[in-house]
């Protein structure tokens, strides 16, 4: 996962390292690095903040005879890239739903992104992973545009054992999530989590239909999809998400065939909302918490 950021963050630590830590001297290896940043997806303004704050971070440090200057470039770096990951915001998944649970109210989570991401697959591994900590879950097929949408999460629904509620295609998507929900409620059940139709971040009809999903719903979390792969394609698509429908967190999926590895970073700093959970694999287990300094400590390893 994400070798060539990893190689990207390990040259530009042994070149800073064998540097004279003057403004002078650091200008052309960041420019060069900031170049190595982009071509691993790391959005521009992403790879410009990051080679500007280790600039101002190291520019005139005096380094002691006997310190390690690796070690002085490497904790620099890894703070710069934990400003750029970190949001004001942290979500704490299963301590919110432990709340709903309590007030014996159902947790709802609203999914989406355009086609093509992997987020019918991803919500049956959410399904999968917090019916692995207690909790019990419906599925909403309000996705009913796309041919193959409802059959596709009906079947992860029976191999995973857990209802789905649906209506017809072209149905009306609203009613689905507050036909999910209402479900949830009269049978005391903990989860509601709800497909909806992927969509082109440009196609305002469909948008117009998320937010009328949203605004019907009133879902507890609102998360968004996305292929890691597509790199900076994935800072667009985010960006325009959230500004059509207000986006709470994220998940990265195909993470585990990612060499490139900015969209992680990128993402992350462009929208402000926490990265939730990243796809590591085909199998429902193959979903993993996401954890900034984790992933801060694994490209800088």
């Amino acid at each position: 996962m994400f070798e060539k950021l990893k190689s990207g963050f390990k040259g530009l630590v042994n070149k800073v390292t064998t540097t004279e830590l003057k403004a002078e001297n650091l200008s052309p290896i960041l420019s060069d690095f900031k170049m190595s940043l982009a071509e691993n997806d790391v959005a521009y303004p992403v790879a410009d903040k990051i080679c500007d704050e280790l600039e101002k971070r190291l520019a005139g440090v005096q380094v002691k005879r006997l310190e390690d200057r690796k070690k002085i470039v490497e904790d620099n770096l890894r703070q710069v890239l934990l400003d750029v990951m970190l949001t004001n915001q942290r979500i704490d998944l299963l301590k919110m739903a432990e709340e709903k649970r309590k007030k014996k109210e159902p947790f709802v989570l609203m999914f989406v992104g355009i086609n093509g991401t992997g987020k019918t697959t991803t919500i049956a591994k959410v399904a999968h992973f917090l019916r692995d900590k207690s909790y019990s879950v419906v599925l909403a097929a309000a996705d009913t545009y796309r041919a193959g949408s409802i059959e596709q999460l009906e079947e992860h629904g029976k191999r995973l054992g857990i209802r789905v509620i649906k209506s017809i295609y072209g149905g009306d998507s609203a009613a689905v999530g507050y036909d999910a929900v209402s479900h949830a409620k009269a049978h005391g059940i903990n989860i509601v989590l709800i497909d909806t139709a992927g969509r082109m971040q440009t196609n305002q009809n469909l948008m117009n239909e998320l937010v009328k999903v949203k605004r019907v719903v009133g879902p507890d979390l609102t998360v968004f999809v996305v292929d890691s792969l597509i790199g900076n394609d994935a800072v667009m698509q985010a960006e325009e998400f959230n500004k059509a429908i207000g986006v709470d967190a994220t998940i990265l999926t195909k993470v585990d065939a990612d060499v490139k590895g900015g969209s992680a970073l990128s993402v992350t700093y462009v929208t402000q909302k926490p990265i939730l959970f990243i796809g590591v694999g085909q199998t429902y287990k193959d979903l993993e918490l996401f954890n900034p300094e984790k992933f801060v400590n694994m490209v800088l390893r």
